[in-house]
């Protein structure tokens, strides 16, 4: 009796597959030639320049904070468009864009929620993204994001990014943050 079915079973692996197609003739189901047992890993160390005011900030305050609450900073929302550089110095080869939104998310310390994408402009790497998502505590020194997913050559990517700040300005509070990215992507 197993055989039997066994012997039925085995056609219809190859003849089902083909009763999913597209007006096209593309198949509904296909699979994907990368072997998921050997995800790539990609590290990269590139400085984020972060300016808060004038004709080129890369910080813009886009929700100012409510007024009753206790420390003034909760609820502030911010959009950024943060060049990304191979080092500290501002005039560095600019690699790629830190575009995103930040939230300040708690009463007692600085902490934020941000949502941010990492766009490339590299060789390889051009137009290619890394999405994050998390809280950075801004108080600590060395902060950690999960890296969520990707585009491009980051397609299916995780991993988690490290930010530490670099510099600071404080008269201006413009500020370099340094940036390392560990990512499995396939």
């Amino acid at each position: 009796m197993a055989k039997y079915f066994l012997n039925l079973l085995f056609p219809l692996l190859f003849i089902l597959p083909k009763t999913f197609s597209t007006a096209e003739g593309d198949t509904f189901l296909k699979s994907i030639n990368r072997n998921p047992l050997k995800p790539r890993i990609s590290h990269f160390r590139f400085y984020g320049h972060i300016i808060f005011g004038g004709p080129n900030a890369t910080v813009v305050n886009v929700v100012p904070p409510r007024v009753n609450v206790k420390k003034r900073s909760y609820g502030l929302v911010n959009m950024m468009d943060i060049p990304l550089t191979k080092t500290p110095k501002s005039g560095s080869k600019l690699l790629g864009r830190l575009q995103g939104i930040d939230g300040r998310a708690w009463h007692e310390k600085l902490v934020q929620l941000m949502a941010m994408n990492i766009v490339f402009f590299t060789k390889k790497y051009n137009g290619s993204t890394l999405t994050l998502l998390g809280r950075n505590p801004m108080s600590e020194e060395v902060r950690e994001m999960p890296v969520v997913g990707g585009s491009g050559l980051f397609r299916f990517a995780r991993g988690y990014l490290q930010a530490s700040t670099y510099s600071v300005d404080f008269q201006t509070r413009d500020n370099v943050i340094e940036y390392i990215v560990h990512v499995f992507d396939y």
